[in-house]
């Protein structure tokens, strides 16, 4: 089992409430955090094609990205700066970087349930949000990437007894994100479980922690995170899926996809993306930096 220590603040929840946060340039950012975005490349003009999303991006001077503002290490606001910290809000700022220059980045708050409408309606430009790629959600949604695999995992209040694998959810009250991985693998493991949904990770700690479920079913750096910040809450069991995360882009528009798969390849070339996950998911994971997922490498991306 891997060690870890603590990052997050628990202050930091009640800034959820923000429907939007903009990120500037340079204030704000962590000596760390500039090291990586310094290095990270920007497209020739050639790459921005006439017409495209891309060239609609530069001509507004910012890149809308669908997110989070309560997810630590992942995207979390930080109370002091007001700046939006965390491995795919990092990513968000090298893409901006990558198509502006500079990582001019407004993250429009969403929900696990509200991601794929955010996309098809054009309120947002991208979303890094642990969203994992399903062939289900392919059919909505196009994916770039994936960019990093993780996997669900389970966490109960500390003290709780019996629950060791999956299977030990049948015929209890089980929390998920709504519209998550967590729900069929849940109904493939334990059928007889029941399944109750919230909309994001901090309504389903705070409803297991007033034992309205048993357990919680969520991606393992996401619990991780929420375990050391709440030491009431322990992780059970190690990850029992493979969940690639993608960049979610509006259906359909495969110039853009491939711009962002273009780029993601240059920044993992160039070391960019592993100086993200040091200074965010490597804060509290020992080791190197791990391999990035082969894009494309996954069905629906």
């Amino acid at each position: 089992m891997k060690r870890f220590v603590a990052v997050a603040v628990a202050s930091l929840l009640a800034l959820a409430a923000c429907g939007e946060s903009s990120s500037p340039a340079v204030p704000g950012a962590s000596p760390q955090q500039s090291e990586a975005l310094a290095k990270a490349p920007v497209a020739d003009a050639a790459e921005i094609l006439p017409g495209s999303t891309m060239e609609k991006i530069r001509q507004r001077g910012e890149l809308i990205v669908g997110g989070s503002l309560d997810a630590p290490l992942l995207s979390q606001q930080n109370p002091v700066s007001g700046e939006v910290e965390g491995f795919d809000a990092e990513m968000g700022k090298a893409l901006a970087t990558y198509i502006l220059g500079e990582p001019k980045v407004k993250i429009v708050n969403s929900a696990s349930e509200t991601r794929e409408a955010l996309l098809a309606n054009g309120t947002v430009d991208v979303v890094f949000q642990t969203y994992t790629i399903t062939e289900e959600r392919a059919k909505q949604v196009a994916f770039a990437g994936p960019y990093y695999t993780s996997g669900l995992t389970i966490a109960v209040k500390k003290g709780t007894t019996g629950i060791a694998k999956p299977e030990d959810l049948n015929g209890k009250k089980v929390l998920a994100g709504a519209n998550t991985p967590a729900i069929p693998a849940i109904k493939k493991l334990a059928p007889q479980a029941e399944i109750l949904t919230f909309g994001s990770d901090p309504e389903c700690i705070q409803a297991l922690k007033q034992d309205r479920g048993v357990a919680y079913v969520q991606d393992e750096t996401i619990l991780i995170a929420d375990a050391k910040k709440d030491p009431s809450i322990e992780i059970v069991t190690k990850p029992f899926t493979e969940d690639p995360y993608g960049i979610g882009l509006k259906h359909g528009d495969d110039q853009f996809k491939k711009f962002v798969n273009d780029w993601l390849k240059k920044i993992q070339d160039a070391g960019v993306w592993q100086g993200i996950w040091k200074n965010s998911i490597g804060t509290v994971v020992t080791g190197e930096a791990p391999q990035p997922p082969g894009i494309g490498s996954v069905p629906g991306s």
